[in-house]
């Protein structure tokens, strides 16, 4: 199933979903050099990889719906990615929750802004599961013509383009639409 909301040919949610995985995952990893140095400086970084997270969060939230309200009613594929949307709704309050704990002293931030985080990241980890999950098992998101031979996107050529060649290069049973179709 291809996604609705794309860029140059590729879906939006999963190019904007690195900065916040990448944002709130380094503000945990300062908030543990903190705990381990007791300089303040790291959790003062924290505050602000936090902030920008939580808004790149939101913002990768957006095609993630889009895609999600496209999916099949009663398939597996609907279910998993309604855990994966609500499980990074807490995971982004619960960094919110973090930040806005910090907000008055982002140096010393108290022990439950730390455990927030640390929650949040230990449910991303789930969450991320599960996106991959729809990804390379349930085929969400992944182009319908999609083969190891697909010309590039930004060409502008269909997926279809260089379809004959595949018969110099036979795919695995697991690759692209031909596992959707045929197994």
């Amino acid at each position: 199933m291809e996604s609705r909301v794309k860029v140059a040919g590729h879906p939006l949610h999963q190019m904007l979903l690195v900065f916040p995985l990448g944002l709130l995952a380094t503000a945990v990893v300062f908030d543990v050099i903190f705990l381990v140095t007791d300089n303040p400086t790291w959790t003062q970084a924290a505050f602000y990889m936090i902030g920008a997270g939580v808004i790149t969060g939101l913002m990768a939230a957006v095609p993630g719906a889009l895609d999600w309200w496209a999916i099949p009613r009663g398939t597996r594929a609907k279910r998993v990615g309604l855990i994966h949307g609500v499980g990074n709704v807490v995971v982004v309050v619960l960094f919110a929750f973090s930040w806005l704990l910090r907000r008055d002293n982002p140096t010393l931030p108290p022990t439950e802004a730390v455990v927030a985080g640390l929650l949040g990241a230990g449910i991303s980890v789930v969450t991320g599961w599960l996106g991959g999950e729809l990804v390379d098992r349930l085929g969400v998101g992944v182009d319908d013509g999609a083969h190891l031979n697909a010309p590039s996107s930004l060409t502008g050529r269909s997926v279809t383009a260089g379809r004959g060649d595949r018969r110099h290069f036979p795919q695995p049973a697991y690759a692209g639409v031909d596992r959707r179709h045929h197994a």
